[in-house]
């Protein structure tokens, strides 16, 4: 039924075990934040609860599920509460109050030359309208003929300066509305119904066709580089830069993000001219090969943009140099996921392109510098780097030293309680999970024991209990609940686990020495 469906099977089944890493690292992160929530009386905040689900992806009903298991509640209250606030954020934040249009001028045709001009000697208002936002008012105004490209395709509006008489008013955006090109002022002229100079801001329009271009051909020479499976997923082109987001199952290699640039640059310099078919029916646009967009709806009649029939052509609306070389020069700056099988390159061109390299030129001459190596700094570097690496071996081998004579020192004090090896102490580590490896071992090297460990982490406090599995569960020694009564007694905090593993964190790092005095009485009365 869907013979695409087949032909992509295996970029599919790449997309869907992304989404699936994906939701395990949602779900590791958040279950590292939620073993270090505050828990009062068995109640999960309904903040913390929200933090979960907003900043790391949290379900709430996974929340719900954990605390449950854990004998807490959430919050239900506080974390609708603080969902409906963030809410009201957003809706203030995009607030508009959108006025009535104000006829100037009868007429409703709006005529768009900015393809072949950037300037307009004479047009005039036909109408506008004032828009109140969180930041302030602006005023929207509808030439009857302009120079000035809307906001699409990835394209970001021009902008300009209209001239009303003598008084110039700056256009501080462009924005497409149905069949309406509006051109966002900030103030209104004194004269609104005179005669209008429209003047776009040239080196801005430059800049950005450059970019647009440069874009054709590195969708192009993505498609040859990686196959014909890579598809445009979104764009922002702008004077500065250009993003280009595409469909692709893995990050792009230095190797081929190499060959794509080579393409790219090497077409700028054959300096190919640009074929334009403003109103070319859409199925002989199809015929011809033309790239058409996923999704994007497309009338009777298109607008092609070709450079080079046999590489790159086009359906699209936006602006483009005449020909290749005035792009001068195309360099990628990155490359990296902003989703599962959504790949996003950025690149810059022309003078951009210059200021990047010089950039990079002079950071490579500071290294030479620091390094002292005027010739081969990358060599001085790497041996720099083994050195490094060399030196944190000993730091390592050094600390497990330590880390040897702390774990003697805490077997010599721990005490028999009938025919049980019990260890309460507080120990000098800001690791937690050296914390937990620590108490592991000691409890392997002990026999059947209980073992409980405290320290301060990054001004934290921190307790763990391990309870050998024979033990564990037996007599009432379950070590999730013990570490978790100590937190909230002592330390201001919660915690829980398994009955022979339990770990608890809190605020209040004065009280960890109560709560170790205390473990014994609490598990082994």
């Amino acid at each position: 039924v869907f013979p695409e469906l087949k032909a992509q099977q295996e970029s599919v089944a790449n997309i869907i075990q992304g989404e699936e890493r994906a939701f395990l690292h949602t779900l590791e992160n958040g279950l590292k934040r939620f073993e270090t929530l505050t828990v009062k009386n068995g109640n999960i905040d309904g903040q913390d609860a929200f933090e979960l689900y907003d900043t790391y992806g949290f379900p709430i009903d996974l929340t719900r599920l954990i605390a449950a298991e854990r004998g807490w509640k959430v919050d239900e209250a506080g974390f609708d509460q603080a969902l409906e606030a963030q809410k009201e954020r957003g809706r203030k934040a995009t607030h508009r109050e959108v006025g009535d249009w104000t006829v100037v001028r009868e007429g409703s045709e709006v005529q768009f030359v900015g393809y072949d001009q950037l300037a307009v000697d004479e047009t005039r208002v036909l109408k506008y309208r004032t828009v109140k936002t969180a930041k302030g008012a602006e005023y929207q105004v509808v030439l009857n003929e302009t120079p000035f490209y809307p906001e699409g395709g990835g394209q970001v509006g021009d902008t300009g300066i209209l001239r009303f008489g003598e008084e110039p008013v700056p256009v501080i955006d462009t924005k497409k509305e149905n069949d309406l090109i509006i051109h966002l002022l900030e103030k209104l002229p004194a004269h609104i119904e005179a005669p209008v100079r429209a003047e776009v801001n040239r080196q801005k329009r430059l800049l950005t066709e450059n970019n647009h271009s440069a874009t054709h051909l590195l969708h192009a020479a993505l498609r040859e580089v990686l196959g014909s499976h890579v598809q445009q997923r979104g764009s922002l082109l702008n004077e500065e830069y250009l993003r280009f987001d595409f469909s692709h199952p893995q990050r792009v290699e230095e190797d081929e993000l190499s060959r794509i640039e080579q393409i790219v640059n090497s077409k700028i310099r054959e300096n190919i001219q640009r074929e334009e078919n403003r109103r070319l029916p859409i199925e002989e646009a199809k015929n011809a090969g033309a790239m058409m967009l996923f999704g994007e709806k497309y009338g009777d009649e298109v607008r092609m943009i070709t450079f080079d029939p046999s590489f790159s052509r086009e359906l699209c609306g936006g602006c483009h140099v005449p020909a290749t070389g005035r792009i001068g020069y195309f360099k990628i700056t990155s490359e990296g996921s902003v989703g599962t099988g959504i790949r996003r390159i950025e690149a810059v061109t022309a003078l951009y392109a210059e200021r990047y390299i010089n950039n990079e030129l002079h950071e490579l001459n500071e290294i030479r510098q620091i390094v002292k190596s005027p010739l081969n700094p990358a060599r001085q570097v790497a041996e720099l780097q083994k050195e490094h690496k060399e030196l944190k071996k000993e730091v390592e081998r050094l600390l497990a030293l330590r880390a040897g004579a702390l774990k003697d020192e805490l077997l010599a004090r721990a005490e028999e309680v009938e025919g049980v090896k019990f260890l309460a102490a507080r120990v000098p580590l800001n690791d937690a999970g050296a914390l937990k490896t620590l108490a592991y071992q000691l409890e392997e090297s002990l026999g059947q024991a209980v073992v409980v460990l405290g320290a301060v982490i990054n001004d934290k406090p921190q307790l763990l209990i391990v309870i050998s599995r024979e033990l564990a569960g037996s007599n009432g020694l379950h070590a999730g609940n013990a570490v978790r009564q100590l937190a909230q007694k002592h330390i201001q905090g919660g915690g829980g686990g398994q009955p022979f593993f339990g770990s608890a964190g809190g605020s209040k790092a004065e009280g960890l020495d109560q709560a170790l005095a205390e473990a014994k009485k609490l598990l082994l009365g």
